[in-house]
């Protein structure tokens, strides 16, 4: 008997995978078919799988081809598969040809000529069509930004905007965009969706015209430095059926989801404390040490801190206070922020000049979790016991900067119709912007 094994994801099952599984049955007696995982994919850096993985093998088993259906979820496994079933052909669409030669040492390899003309991404694009995306602002963000747009399928950054217009057309150039723009409202004409990448301070007012014509907005946080300026946003994002994300790129990355996940599962009890730590040292030439009004460190690291204490303790504190480290022009070096709940507290500690241990701490009436630095970056953390050797240590992929983990839950939403996320709700982002006011005009005071 001649065995023929081949894999793929069969993602919105089509013509091409039918041809494909027919000729590789041909190829032999028995076909082995391997469906990766959607975690699989994700570590390999592929976003936005439609159809579930049951979904998957169903149509799969319903062309009648595969003799075996077996689950691929981890680099390495062909290899293993070869070997474990006795396999005498691998097989492939052309599109692979050259990239699995190194199993001609265990069998045959053949490459399969692919079918014209359809594809899983032609199929997507039908099903949803190609969002549109444009950017606004050119700095540090903005460049990390864009190279991670490739890895999500259904979206395409097309277009730039920066009101001095030679900054836009240079980013434009760089990154291989269509159009670029100093006029916003021309920007705005062609696009579906935007990403607001400006200063603080413009925000509110970019994402509230993008809105106002119809677009979906992702933007950077803070969001808005008035809690009515948030909820005047998420009025006009329902009013227009627009998705409004704030993007703090840890809520949307899997080893974060996961550690919200374990310290709500009740292992280490009631969680009574959060101290979340982010402090990064920063020039003194940048924006966050020159710009009086909206620099500091609470300003650029606290949305990330507030994140988990939120997440765990809840938006409805008793009280909160601010105490700064602050340079003569009264920006803040280093602020911690105190925030009391009725069963519980929380620590925010954020710095632009003072440094110090970047760590997620989870206290609990049984136990607590330890997320070293840099835990916004989540891929590991440990939950620990009043038995030291007792300790469980947990892993999660981390993929390229995270911010493609953001724009796929921000594609996904337009895409589905759903205008709430879960992993950062519009509560949380309301209840973020209301500190952010709450601590500029404690800075004001000061």
């Amino acid at each position: 008997m001649k065995k023929v094994i081949t894999y793929g994801s069969f993602d919105l099952f089509h013509e091409g995978h039918y041809n494909l599984l027919k000729r590789a049955k041909e190829l032999g007696d028995y076909l082995i078919v391997g469906i990766t995982t959607e975690q699989f994919d994700e570590s390999r850096g592929k976003l936005n799988i439609v159809d579930s993985l049951i979904d998957r093998i169903e149509h799969v088993k319903e062309t009648g081809f595969a003799d075996l259906i077996i689950i691929e979820d981890h680099l390495g496994q062909k290899v293993e598969d070869i070997q474990k079933y006795g396999v005498d052909i691998f097989t492939l669409g052309s599109d692979w040809e050259g990239k699995y030669d190194y199993l001609k040492e265990l069998c045959e390899v053949v490459y399969l000529e692919r079918t014209k003309n359809v594809s899983s991404t032609m199929l997507r694009r039908e099903k949803y069509p190609l969002i549109r995306l444009g950017m606004i602002g050119t700095g540090r963000i903005a460049a990390r930004f864009a190279p991670e747009t490739h890895f999500v399928s259904g979206i395409v950054l097309n277009s730039v905007y920066n009101p001095y217009r030679k900054q836009a057309e240079k980013f434009a150039v760089r990154y291989g965009l269509e159009l670029y723009s100093g006029e916003i409202s021309e920007f705005l004409e062609h696009i579906d969706a935007v990403y607001i990448a400006s200063p603080h301070e413009t925000h509110y007012e970019y994402a509230k015209q993008a809105l106002l014509m119809g677009k979906h907005v992702l933007c950077e946080k803070p969001m808005t430095l008035k809690e009515e300026e948030a909820r005047e946003l998420f009025r006009i994002a329902e009013e227009r059926n627009c998705v409004l994300l704030e993007a703090i790129k840890t809520a949307f990355c899997p080893g974060f989801q996961r550690l919200l996940s374990i310290a709500k599962s009740g292992s280490i009890g009631q969680i009574c404390d959060v101290e979340a730590c982010f402090t990064r040292l920063t020039g003194e030439n940048t924006r966050e040490r020159t710009d009086k009004a909206y620099g500091g460190s609470f300003l650029e690291f606290g949305s990330q801190t507030l994140l988990p204490i939120f997440k765990l303790m809840g938006t409805e504190y008793k009280e909160i206070r601010f105490d700064s480290i602050c340079d003569k022009n009264g920006i803040d070096l280093y602020t911690k922020a105190y925030l009391s709940y009725e069963n519980g507290m929380a620590l925010s500690k954020s710095g632009v000049a003072v440094k110090s241990e970047g760590q997620l701490l989870i206290s609990g009436t049984k136990g607590y979790i330890l997320a070293e630095s840099p835990w916004w970056l989540t891929q590991s953390f440990e939950v620990r016991y009043e038995d030291p050797n007792k300790k469980d240590t947990y892993t999660a992929k981390f993929l390229g900067d995270g911010l493609r983990y953001e724009i796929s839950d921000f594609v996904n939403m337009i895409h589905a119709g759903e205008y709430k996320s879960y992993k950062f709700t519009e509560e949380e982002a309301i209840a973020m912007a209301g500190v952010m006011e709450k601590f500029l005009q404690k800075r004001k005071g000061n």
